[in-house]
């Protein structure tokens, strides 16, 4: 058993690997925890009313892994209650149905972990430099950070 306010290693990752929210809620689940919510962002069929094929994602991941932490950092310093935080997002061509980015937050109580997931899906998804190119069945565009561009290549 951990003791009391003890932290794992936390888990800021960005991967080619597929994720698992499995893996993920275990890495936050502590015994000082009651609550544990994850979030799971799949790759979604349709996009702008037209059939999407597949996504990609690019990523410099060090980049991005450091933007993930900072997130980490603010969501521990604004819950106290907040006992552990892990976030991965998936790099590379993903199909429909697989899992591109994968949050998990354990807290004290429920509320916490609630709110605290949340403000990191949504700060993750305002500030880490992560591109997502919809390839549809008739083109692709790219769809990134709100005036960012993406990787050259």
């Amino acid at each position: 058993m951990l003791p009391a306010r003890e932290r794992r290693e936390p888990v800021y990752r960005v991967t080619t690997e597929p994720l698992s929210a499995d893996a993920l809620a275990e890495a936050v689940t502590v015994p000082e925890a009651g609550g544990v919510s994850v979030f799971l962002g799949v790759v979604r069929a349709r996009s702008a009313g037209r059939r999407v094929v597949a996504l990609e994602y690019e990523a410099h991941a060090p980049m991005a892994e450091a933007k993930l932490k900072e997130i980490g950092e603010v969501v521990y310093r604004r819950w106290p209650g907040v006992k552990q935080v892990a976030m991965a997002h998936r790099i590379g061509r993903l199909g429909i149905g697989e899992a591109s980015v994968v949050i998990a937050v354990s807290a004290a109580h429920r509320a916490d972990a609630f709110e605290a997931c949340q403000f990191a899906i949504d700060r993750l998804k305002e500030t880490v430099p992560i591109w997502k190119r919809e390839i549809f069945e008739d083109g692709a565009v790219w769809v990134g950070l709100q005036g960012e561009s993406p990787p050259a290549g």
